[in-house]
């Protein structure tokens, strides 16, 4: 298993970066994004924040162990998308 970091910004610049310095173990990236989505619904449900004003202006920025960027998760993919009226 590998060990992901999962670094949540909230806002622009280096103050908007709340770093993970524990990390996760996790098989993948793919667990990875899935985990990232898990956490995004807890915090957005229960967490209230004063520097979060906006938790759809949030994303996670998944580092590995050697600290490359994984990947981006915007806290708005927690939302499925919906049809266009007029798709079914």
């Amino acid at each position: 298993m590998a060990r992901y970091f999962f670094h949540l910004r909230h806002e622009p610049g280096s103050e908007g970066l709340a770093e993970d310095f524990e990390g996760d173990e996790l098989p993948d990236a793919t667990a990875a994004r899935e985990h990232a989505l898990m956490v995004a619904r807890d915090l957005i449900t229960r967490t209230r924040l004063d520097s979060v004003r906006n938790w759809f202006d949030c994303s996670f920025e998944i580092t590995d162990e050697q600290g490359h960027s994984v990947m981006t998760v915007p806290f708005t993919d927690t939302v499925p998308e919906q049809p266009d009226d007029g798709e079914e």
